[in-house]
């Protein structure tokens, strides 16, 4: 052993990182040994990989997942500053998420104490134009209605807290998200799925409608009023699964692209098909693969430094007309991460696929 050197043991005391978390690192090509000896295996570090060691060490302390350890460790400033900035505000949308679950928390305790306590009808006042085009965003993403379970059996209208309502409907494999800005804003922000049915009629009334389209959520019953004509339904009774976290995805690669090239790079694609284990339904496995500088390498050829990232291929498409066409951003975090494609021309809308399983 030559001067200096730790054993793994040593360095997990040095640096507070464990010995399995050390092992995991190396195994991972994020953070190795500096020599292992060919006769025993055991792992040497040399005296300047202690700052790193000590470094990963706080960084799993906050929570900072394996890739963007990896760009700190490997990149330069501006980008592990970039990446430690991107980190920071992951959280902090965390903690707001925490507080207002916990606002809800609170009201639902008060309606179990006081059970017959009046609750504030919600009242939203939006563009029809606007609502249309987020319900065209999201509505694929809802279920079929046979077999979906009841909480995904719809659209899901959360109001954020700060103006602005968020559509979202997902099946599990496929998250959609749909943001707009209400005119007009009475009572606490609304949380409330609307039956698929219920959306389907909405979105028929919204055809053509000029002005606004009203909301209302009063007690039992989520009513929509759109040029003198009314709609009303009792909402889903049933909680929408939390689709918070997924929306805090890590990006690796970004590709800017347009739809219909993605389009004709898709359809250029070998498939191969797959048969879901949840409900037998098969399905065509289309392979991403995008290199280290944002360019998508069809077939997944090129470098060795190419992601590549396996996908529904039908889901993909999908995705890419309900935005409407036109410039896309596809957004990769690795091969098992959600795979994010994003509508430059309409902040806030926005599809998460799920990845295939290599």
């Amino acid at each position: 052993m030559e001067s200096g050197m730790r054993s793994i043991g040593e360095m997990a005391r040095a640096s507070g990182l464990g010995v399995s978390a050390l092992r995991f690192y190396d195994g991972a090509g994020v953070f190795g040994p500096a020599r292992v000896d060919p006769r025993t295996g055991y792992r040497w570090y040399a005296p300047e990989q202690l700052a790193d060691a000590r470094l990963i060490a706080r960084l799993r302390r906050v929570g900072m997942p394996l890739a963007g350890i990896a760009r700190v460790l490997r990149g330069g400033p501006d980008e592990a500053r970039a990446e430690l900035d991107a980190h920071l505000r992951r959280l902090e949308d965390g903690l707001a998420d925490a507080r207002r679950e916990l606002s809800t928390v609170r009201t639902l305790l008060e309606l179990r104490e006081y059970p017959m306590a009046e609750t504030r009808p919600t009242r939203l006042t939006v563009p029809a134009a606007e609502l249309a085009a987020a319900l065209d965003a999201v509505r694929f993403a809802v279920p079929p209605a046979a077999g979906a379970p009841p909480a995904l059996a719809g659209v899901l209208f959360d109001g954020t807290g700060d103006g602005v309502l968020r559509l979202v409907a997902t099946d599990r494999y496929r998250l959609a998200v749909s943001e707009l800005r209400p005119s007009g804003t009475q009572g606490p922000a609304p949380e409330v799925v609307a039956p698929a049915a219920f959306v389907d009629a909405l979105r028929a009334l919204l055809a053509g409608a000029d002005g606004d389209a009203e909301l209302l959520v009063d007690g039992g019953l989520l009513t929509a009023r759109v040029g003198g004509r009314t709609l009303d339904t009792p909402p889903v009774d049933a909680d929408f699964p939390d689709y918070r976290p997924m929306l805090r995805t890590v990006c690796e690669r970004r590709v800017e692209i347009g739809a219909e090239e993605l389009r004709t790079g898709v359809a250029g694609t070998p498939v191969r098909t797959e048969r879901r284990g949840q409900d037998g339904a098969d399905f065509p496995v289309a392979v991403l693969s995008v290199t280290a500088q944002g360019a998508l390498a069809p077939g997944g050829e090129g470098a060795a430094d190419v992601l590549h990232v396996q996908v529904n291929r039908d889901f993909l498409l999908e995705a890419v007309a309900a935005g409407g066409g036109g410039q896309l951003v596809l957004e990769l975090g690795g091969p098992v991460a959600p795979l994010a494609i994003r509508f430059p021309e309409r902040a806030g809308t926005y599809s998460l696929l799920m990845p295939v399983a290599p």
